[in-house]
């Protein structure tokens, strides 16, 4: 039986999750739709979804609250577009801080949203096909750390296992298929989320800064991911693949 994908919608405005559910399934989508933090748990405890649709506003645990949760939990990989009633841009920044893979701003329309969460389920599920890919099933080795492409985490000298987003595997990946060589926000946005940057965009610049934490690059001195002023970021180590994970 083909797949079809599942969307759960978390928002405390009836209105919007009836209007955004049922133009959803009449676009070959299953929805389930949740007012708030515990209806999602107890959703999320028995079913599995392929993407959340979260509002930032709401009573009680908030959109950011509930994100960091999932983003520590055993649905760390689901991908996640926030909602935001406010075109204000340290929401958006707090939301791709906490996890994130999108963010849409109220009002918006139905055929955006349904854009947005096609892009997001598509990049999360392969590597861009503009992206010169390392054979999958691998270990790529690069200073102290191994990331494996399996598992999609990264491991360090001693084999002890950090977990990563699925927006900084992306990005993490794009580096090391292209170690030492200069690549700008615009290429960086396009390859690791399959848009252009607006003026204003500081995704890039903030899921480098994630990155960087977790591969503990002081990013004072860096060394793994340089910023090249007026240019972009370079990876400045040299990577090799090893064999398939045991």
């Amino acid at each position: 039986m083909e797949h079809v994908d599942h969307i759960l919608i978390v928002d405390d405005d009836r209105e919007i999750r009836e209007l955004v559910g049922n133009y959803l399934k009449k676009n070959g989508l299953r929805t389930t739709v949740v007012a708030d933090g515990r209806q999602m748990r107890s959703f999320l405890e028995s079913t599995p979804v392929d993407l959340i649709v979260l509002d930032l506003m709401m009573p009680g645990d908030d959109g950011l609250m509930l994100c960091r949760e999932l983003r520590a939990g055993k649905h760390k990989a689901t991908p996640v577009l926030m909602l935001t009633a406010r075109n204000d841009e340290t929401d958006r920044i707090i939301g791709l801080e906490m996890g994130a893979d999108d963010y849409l701003v109220k009002p918006f329309a139905a055929r955006e949203l349904l854009a947005r969460i096609n892009s997001v389920l598509r990049r999360t599920r392969m590597l861009p096909p503009n992206l010169v890919v390392t054979e999958s099933g691998r270990l790529l080795a690069f200073g102290r750390w191994r990331l494996d492409t399996s598992a999609r985490h990264l491991l360090d000298e001693d084999g002890t296992m950090v977990a990563l987003s699925g927006a900084e595997y992306r990005l993490l990946r794009v580096f090391l298929d292209h170690p030492q060589r200069v690549l700008n926000r615009d290429q960086l946005l396009n390859l690791t989320q399959g848009r252009d940057a607006d003026l204003f965009d500081r995704s890039i610049d903030l899921l480098v800064s994630r990155l960087r934490q977790r591969l503990l690059d002081d990013a004072r001195e860096p060394a793994y991911i340089k910023t090249v002023r007026s240019e972009g970021y370079v990876f400045s180590l040299p990577v090799e693949v090893l064999g398939a994970p045991s």
